[in-house]
């Protein structure tokens, strides 16, 4: 007897056909793979299809891949993910595209068919660069107006650009050149096999 998952997967497959471009499962959830010029007529196919409803977008983010795999990865280099839920049916899916051009990212708002995308979108523009064609309001979220760059790109300095500071002569905040001396940071590695085991973590 199929599993949920294998039962989700070959729903949806049955449903989006050729537009699929991949469709593979781990750690117990199913990932859907599309081109971005498909991306609204599947975003509605997932949605309003009887069979699949995934009548909610619980969540939205950006990905660079440019260092993915330790810089073995040779596709596109933007994604925009899309983390969808089926009330009725009481499933998730996730699904993610492609942005076509690396070196200006954009992929079609999905707002008219999920609102909640929104400022998920926003977020995904202010912290990726990566824009979305139909967006009624697309601009920073988090950072302020005058931020250069995008913050969450694999090739933003650690230290950011530019610096914020009160100019006591002038009275008010100015913006100037960074002045934190670069470094590198080497973060603690926590290893799969102790994930989640507060031992592991104290053993490093």
């Amino acid at each position: 007897m199929a599993s949920r998952l294998e039962t989700l997967t070959t729903v949806v497959q049955a449903a989006l056909g050729e537009l699929c471009v991949s469709a593979t499962t781990a750690l117990g959830e199913l990932t859907v793979v599309v081109k971005a010029e498909h991306l609204l007529s599947v975003a509605g196919k997932l949605r309003d299809s009887p069979e699949l409803k995934f009548e909610q977008l619980i969540d939205l983010c950006g990905m660079d891949y440019s260092a993915y795999g330790d810089g073995s990865w040779d596709g596109q280099r933007y994604a925009v993910v899309y983390h969808l839920l089926s009330i009725s049916y009481n499933c998730r899916l996730r699904l993610r595209v492609f942005a076509a051009e690396n070196d200006f990212p954009v992929v079609d708002s999905v707002i008219d068919i999920w609102p909640s995308a929104n400022w998920y979108e926003r977020e995904a523009f202010d912290l990726y660069g990566i824009m979305f064609n139909g967006h009624p309001d697309l601009r920073r979220l988090l950072t302020d107006y005058g931020f250069i760059g995008h913050p969450f790109r694999k090739d933003f300095p650690l230290s950011g650009n530019v610096e914020m500071r009160y100019d006591p002569d002038k009275q008010r905040v100015i913006y100037q050149p960074v002045t934190i001396e670069p470094r590198e940071i080497t973060p603690r590695i926590i290893r799969e096999e102790n994930y989640g085991d507060s031992e592991g973590f104290r053993k490093g």
